[in-house]
């Protein structure tokens, strides 16, 4: 399973090309993707009311939509910011501690245009899709 981030969905439904967006339309019909709630959440939040929003929410909810939050991700979550912390690394976003975090957790691969990742795959293992 290959997770694709907010980054990679908001560049990839305007129409940006990049590295990342042209991998996920090249590989569409052959991998299984997935998104987290959070990510449908930040996806969506910048889209406007309407009709338009359905068409996107509609063509996200395509996917598998994992809903991972919970204690357990919580606390794993914050003991990997702390980990990333004491390597030097400050993550921005808890939402992204929470995403890397539950990658990590399942062994899914993510892809991102998110720096914020870099040390999870760096200090943390995390399986990234470099394009």
């Amino acid at each position: 399973m290959v997770i694709v981030d907010t980054t990679v969905w908001v560049d990839y439904l305007r129409g940006i090309r990049n590295p990342e967006t042209q991998w996920l339309d090249r590989e569409l019909p052959f991998r299984r993707f997935g998104l987290t709630d959070l990510i449908l959440c930040e996806a969506l939040q910048g889209v406007n009311e309407g009709a338009h929003f359905a068409t996107i929410r509609d063509e996200l909810l395509n996917f598998r939509v994992f809903e991972p939050a919970g204690i357990e991700l919580a606390i794993a979550a914050a003991q990997n910011y702390q980990i990333l912390r004491r390597h030097g690394f400050t993550v921005r976003k808890i939402v992204d501690c929470l995403i890397g975090t539950f990658c990590l957790r399942e062994r899914y691969s993510l892809l991102h245009r998110d720096r914020d990742f870099d040390p999870f795959e760096e200090v943390l293992g995390l399986a990234v899709i470099h394009p």
